[in-house]
């Protein structure tokens, strides 16, 4: 066979496939178009506001607009690097996400592995229904809960010292006491809604290897070490890389409303310290190139944990 007929066959090959997609596409319309929405809407809100970000390498005036106003190039993130707040702030951050992700992801695993060996249906369905409420509860009301646990002058705390001889402890206005208020209302709020994915990927495990165990003389924590943990270590692969993946993401409305000028040594984090460039004082280039920067780091944080990922096991994001 001539290049010339093997050239005529392949072009054949691809006008076959080419117009069995076609075809397939549309006795499938209805699904494609039902998916057109969520896309288009991904398209508009999650990938077109992403050219303002070109706004962190230029003086960005309201009046010029984003294509209008000048390049400064990195000036701003040279101005961020240089500046007195830099090394504070980055330390916060991530003491306060490390703190939060050592504790945040085993003890969702650990509740799981307890709500899986409680062997009455009843009670197993109210214990983690219990756990999910705190969930559902606004930040706002979680942190009017610390003021009210924690508070100096009417804290529920501090009146049980007092009431004992002692003196009462400003827990709100000690930076130490920031990072342990912080993670701790949080884990309290979020670990039992945490236990969802691990539940649903041990009610996968087929019971027969638990019944084989037993029938062996396997204890419950030999099944949970031998078992529970191999099947559901994938599902805690993929959710530690992707919490990882936010690290420097440290969430804004917690930590500015548990924020005052007494803890702010510890409290201020890229998060608030944006919010206050940016909008308190219409330092918008700024703010975007510090924004720009968190997020540049929280994805080489992602690539990196996932190639570990990959190094370790088989299972990895991408």
């Amino acid at each position: 066979m001539t290049n010339a007929t093997k050239a005529e066959f392949s072009k054949a090959d691809k006008a076959r496939k080419k117009s069995a997609n076609w075809r397939y596409i549309k006795q499938h319309k209805s699904l494609y178009l039902m998916i057109l929405v969520p896309i288009i809407f991904t398209l508009i809100w999650n990938y077109w506001p992403m050219y303002g970000v070109i706004i962190a390498f230029k003086d960005y005036s309201p009046a010029l607009g984003i294509l209008g106003s000048p390049w400064v190039g990195f000036k701003y993130f040279m101005r961020f690097f240089k500046s007195y707040f830099f090394g504070n702030i980055i330390w916060n951050t991530l003491r306060v996400s490390i703190y939060s992700l050592l504790i945040s992801i085993p003890l969702p695993i650990i509740l799981a592995l307890m709500f899986n060996e409680i062997r009455v249906k009843w009670l197993k369905s109210a214990v983690q229904t219990i756990s999910y409420i705190p969930n559902f509860i606004s930040v706002v009301i979680i942190v009017g809960m610390v003021n009210f646990f924690f508070g100096t002058q009417n804290g529920v705390i501090n009146n049980v010292v007092t009431m004992l001889g002692g003196k009462a402890i400003d827990f709100l206005g000690s930076p130490g006491a920031f990072p342990n208020l912080y993670v701790w209302s949080g884990i309290w709020q979020g670990v039992g809604w945490g236990t969802l994915i691990y539940t649903a990927a041990m009610s996968g495990i087929p019971q027969d290897q638990y019944e084989a165990a037993y029938l062996e003389g396997a204890t419950r924590f030999q099944c949970i070490r031998h078992i529970t943990i191999p099947a559901i270590m994938p599902t805690i692969v993929i959710s530690a890389i992707l919490a990882t993946g936010g690290i420097m993401a440290v969430g804004f409305d917690k930590a500015f409303l548990m924020q005052n000028a007494s803890n702010l040594s510890a409290s201020e984090v890229l998060s608030t310290y944006v919010y206050k460039v940016g909008l308190v004082n219409g330092e918008y280039s700024f703010s975007a190139a510090v924004g720009l920067f968190n997020n540049v780091i929280n994805f080489i944080f992602l690539w990196v944990v996932n190639k570990f990922a990959q190094r370790v096991g088989d299972t990895s994001l991408w």
